[in-house]
């Protein structure tokens, strides 16, 4: 294919031109045993892949991680044993019990069987299989090491599985709590606080102004109580669509970053998840700015993806990954900038950020095991006071009920 290309060496020179190879993988070689990074790769003569777009449903039910993980572990081991790409589809998908998973793997399989590439067939489900997947298998297909591949894809998707399993974890035991304690409050505000409601209108008396609050929200569950349920689950689903815009990634990211002891959680999450998969992509050969890309499509928070866009544009012109990272201090801290800098210099990024991806999870596995701790006495706090508050409207008017009676 040509291609037009630019790269840096590692004293800071720049070299462009138009070449003739036969993937970015090989001009990424090529240039790297001349001293040389691959910082950007374009294919000419119309070559770019079409886009395809994610279906709407598939962003509300995709197929699990783990799903995804045991297929890639799976699939690696399968091919290095010597069976044939199709064969090795067809039996996984009698295997899997996810039957969308299922129909998937049928038609990949298919597109295998009537000549097309394995990555074209995961590129028509960009809603299971991420542009990060298709490339590397991709590279794959053309260096001939595609098992290769799939087990560096598999270690990826079992880290990422791993992170997200112990943030999970970390946050289930709030969350039930948070859940118990709405369920029991609109309980006794449907059941409890009408009968008690009885009881004041007989005594005829002034009530607190707290007290008709509660009073008054009582009435309004027991009122509309029908429509309380149905009106959960238009409210989440037209909270998960704004996200998905322009606006409401933005706003979610935002909120998300600067919440307490989350926000610390999600910025060294997504600085593992940077650089596992950064590291990853130059390890397969695709070039800076490809891989800085994919990276800009793979995390989801809208102000990791803005910069990496911005730091595409930054390293075509030839400037240094590691100064665009330094100003970005909020959500980067500076040890990334720094290491990355230190790879810059030796020529060593894809080592340099494995170490620091290995870093970062380690500091969400601590940071995960004390959130529960941590949270728990808040909780405790939070709950008190909305007991306290409920007492003490139910309570204050039989106080002064007592002092008319005397």
């Amino acid at each position: 294919m040509k291609a037009v290309y630019t790269a840096k060496g590692y004293s800071g020179e720049i070299k462009s031109g138009q070449v003739n190879v036969k993937d970015e993988r090989e001009l990424a070689n090529q240039l790297r045993s001349e001293g040389f990074v691959l910082t950007s790769f374009n294919k000419l003569e119309g070559e770019n892949e079409k886009k395809i777009q994610i279906k709407f449903l598939d962003r509300f039910f995709g197929i699990p991680l783990s799903e995804k993980m045991m297929f890639t572990r799976n699939l690696s081991v399968m091919i290095a044993s010597g069976l044939a790409l199709s064969k090795a589809l067809k039996n996984l998908s009698l295997q899997t019990k996810n039957k969308k998973f299922v129909k998937v793997l049928t038609v990949i399989q298919e597109n295998i069987q009537a000549g097309s590439p394995f990555s074209d067939g995961l590129a028509r489900f960009p809603g299971i299989f991420n542009e990060l997947f298709v490339n590397m298998v991709r590279v794959g297909e053309t260096g001939g090491n595609l098992e290769e591949v799939l087990v560096v894809l598999a270690n990826q998707l079992e880290k990422e599985h791993d992170l997200l399993r112990k943030v999970r974890g970390a946050l289930v035991y709030p969350a039930v709590i948070v859940v118990a304690m709405l369920g029991i409050g609109v309980v006794m505000m449907i059941y409890v606080v009408p009968q008690i409601t009885a009881v004041f209108t007989d005594m005829n008396v002034e009530l607190p102004v707290l007290t008709k609050f509660v009073i008054s929200l009582s009435a309004a569950l027991v009122k509309y109580w029908i429509w309380i349920i149905p009106s959960a689950i238009i409210l989440a689903i037209g909270l998960k669509a704004f996200l998905i815009t322009a606006p409401g990634k933005k706003a979610g990211g935002f909120i998300i970053i600067n919440l307490p002891l989350i926000g610390k959680i999600v910025i060294k999450l997504n600085c593992a998840r940077f650089c596992r998969i950064y590291s990853s992509l130059l390890k397969s050969g695709i070039s800076v700015t490809k891989s800085l890309e994919i990276l800009s499509r793979t995390l989801s928070n809208f102000y990791y993806q803005r910069t990496l866009l911005k730091a595409v544009e930054g390293v075509q012109k030839g400037v240094n990954l590691s100064d665009i990272i330094y100003e970005e201090k909020k959500i980067f801290p500076v040890l990334v900038p720094q290491m990355i800098e230190v790879g810059e210099e030796t020529g060593k990024t894809e080592e340099v950020l494995a170490k620091l991806a290995e870093f970062y999870e380690e500091e969400v596995s601590q940071i995960t095991k004390n959130l529960s701790s941590i949270i728990e006495p808040i909780l405790m706090l939070f709950i008190g006071g909305a007991v306290g508050i409920f007492a003490v409207s139910i309570i204050q008017p039989m106080y002064s009920v007592m002092e008319n009676i005397k």
